[in-house]
């Protein structure tokens, strides 16, 4: 399919393919006003990618590997959703909804934020399938312009919110429950430390490994929650004497539901945190082999599996423990199911134990997903010391984001006070993401209206319109809804410092990412008479590459910009040519990585 004539220019860039490296531009730079825009492509058997020039390159041999199959893709997803939330939750849900009726509503609409979140990722992914990150990706190319805002900005949020300390410190309370006593918060602290550590060596020691393990971990959890689920299903037929009437639950399900809004809003917060990692394994796209029909059918399976067993866990949870006690549950819901079924026992301690493998494998597949995204944060340019974010040596893993995620967890789990640091630390991590999301669903329309107007063809997959603004609306009340006061004024909250703190917190973050851009961007460029301008950086000889910004003196940028394209590659030879980008994909000009 051709392309309007306001694509066309006089020059594109070619070279025979031999003589090519990554940081040559053998690859055409398409201009529609101030974009550019070119075609990439990688040896994961995706399409070729259509990508402002600004973002970083695609590494067109994965230096991490093809280790995600479909087992893991599902895997991915499963482990990071099924961590604490299940096992954690439910009683905060409750007792923030006020009722099973309204609790179980609300682990509905997780499932369909779910599978509608799914979508926009896996549209969003067929636009970019050799890039992994997701978020970073995906936000990088909705908003190309002011260029490097997004990715900077999301690069400060993220750096500073990486962390895993609420499933840490969850985790660390279900060893001492399986011990039988109850740990000091020091005691806590000091063993979520433990167990971080344990899961960040798995991960940096060796790739495939650490994916292995993920898998069998997540069929582990899997069992325990069927488990949970036909123990329920016993017990609502009343079959466990003990429990006499395991349907009074269920009967006037919606009384005591509350109005509150910020009550309604704490449990969509907690919803979201519990459904969290849908899009995970979209963070190792360009890991995984056909990325978009891989993604497509496995991550379905993840979501309905995860879903079913939610709402079925729900159920047994109900039928189970009386309503009022559950409400107070808190951190431990599933141990006060498993105490009330089986009692203080051999049973609880099993249970208890597989909880506990639950938790860690949970660790690890957030921290093996989040590793791609600070990776690819490293690869835009904007954290110092570019390489040490992208290489893989020693072990062939992203050693460097690893070790940033640890520094970043053990802060968070040792400086928080003591009391309300689980609530606010899940509140303080969704809420500046929600702002991010809000944006990420927002520049679906942006993506397809430029696509359109420049001619390009439906990609392998796109989501439905309704699907995309439910996400959309989902997003904008969930920045929205937790300003409105709770009962009881404002430090009646689930925390007892003022109730909207996490919200501020959130906010100050953003403002932080756009006053850090402004200082960085503009106010150093100007005092030091410099620009900043992208070039592209071979790391090792595994495939990995990056964006390097460079400071070039005013008196150097004309001849910079002359020796190098808009993505920061060397012009290696200029022909004439006035045909639209077409002619360059009949060419076959996609990068050629050594």
């Amino acid at each position: 399919m051709g392309f309007p004539k306001f694509w066309a220019r006089s020059t594109t860039t070619e070279v025979p393919a031999a003589e090519t490296n990554p940081s040559s531009s053998d690859i055409s730079v398409i201009h529609d006003g101030n974009l550019a825009y070119t075609i990439e492509k990688a040896e994961n058997g995706s399409k070729p990618s259509y990508q402002e020039a600004a973002g970083a390159p695609v590494e067109s041999h994965s230096p991490l590997g093809y280790h995600v199959g479909w087992i893991t893709v599902i895997f991915l997803n499963v482990n990071q959703m099924i961590g604490t939330g299940i096992f954690s939750t439910p009683g905060t849900i409750l007792s923030s909804t006020g009722s099973v009726g309204l609790a179980l509503i609300y682990w509905a609409i997780g499932f369909f934020l779910a599978v509608t979140g799914f979508s926009v990722y896996l549209e969003l992914a067929s636009y970019f399938p050799n890039r992994s990150g997701s978020e970073v990706v995906y936000l990088e190319q909705e908003y190309p312009r002011p260029k490097h805002f997004f990715p900077v900005s999301f690069a400060v949020f993220s750096v500073l919110l990486s962390f895993s300390s609420s499933n840490a410190i969850v985790l660390a309370r279900y060893i001492y429950q399986i011990a039988g006593t109850t740990g000091t918060d020091w005691q806590l602290k000091g063993v979520a430390i433990a167990a971080y550590t344990i899961a960040t060596l798995f991960v940096v020691a060796h790739n495939t490994y650490s994916l292995w393990l993920s898998n069998l971990l997540g069929l582990v959890k899997i069992i325990t929650l069927i488990f949970i689920s036909i123990t329920g299903l016993v017990v609502l037929g009343g079959n466990v004497s003990h429990i006499s009437d395991p349907t009074v639950n269920f009967r006037n399900a919606f009384e005591g539901t509350t109005t509150n809004g910020n009550d309604l809003a704490v449990a969509l917060v907690n919803i979201i945190f519990s459904y969290a990692g849908y899009a995970n394994a979209f963070n190792l796209v360009n890991e995984i082999k056909n990325p978009i029909p891989t993604l497509k059918r496995n991550g379905t399976i993840s979501i309905l599996t995860v879903g079913t067993l939610y709402m079925l866990c729900n159920i047994a949870y109900f039928a189970a423990v009386p309503k009022d006690e559950f409400a107070k549950s808190k951190e431990v819901a599933a141990g006060v199911f498993f105490i009330t079924v089986f009692g203080k026992g051999r049973a609880e301690q099993a249970l208890n134990v597989l909880v506990l493998l639950s938790a860690f494998a949970n660790l690890l597949a957030v921290v093996i997903g989040h590793s791609r995204v600070i990776r690819e944060i490293g690869r835009q340019g904007v954290l110092p010391w570019t390489e040490f974010w992208v290489s893989t040596k020693p072990f062939g893993t992203p050693a460097g984001p690893y070790l940033l995620l640890w520094v970043v967890t053990f802060v968070m789990i040792v400086a928080p006070p003591a009391g309300d640091a689980f609530q606010f630390v899940v509140s303080l991590a969704t809420y500046p993401n929600g702002l991010f999301t809000l944006a990420l669903a927002v520049g679906v329309y942006i993506i397809r209206y430029r696509r359109k107007r420049a001619g390009l063809p439906r990609t392998e997959f796109r989501a439905w319109d309704i699907a995309v603004i439910f996400y959309i609306l989902v997003q904008v009340y969930t920045v929205s809804a937790p300003w409105i006061p709770p009962k009881g004024g404002p430090y009646a909250g689930t925390v007892s410092f003022w109730y909207a703190t996490y919200c501020v917190v959130g906010i100050a973050i953003i403002l932080l990412c756009g006053i850090y851009y402004i200082f960085w961007m503009f106010i150093l460029p100007k005092w030091g008479k410099y620009k900043i301008r992208p070039e592209i950086l071979d790391v090792d000889d595994h495939g990995a590459n990056t964006h390097r910004l460079v400071k070039v003196p005013l008196s150097e940028v004309e001849k910079w910009d002359e020796e190098h394209d808009e993505a920061g590659r060397l012009r290696r030879r200029r022909v004439h040519n006035s045909e639209s980008l077409s002619q360059g994909e009949s060419n076959d000009l996609g990068p050629k990585v050594a």
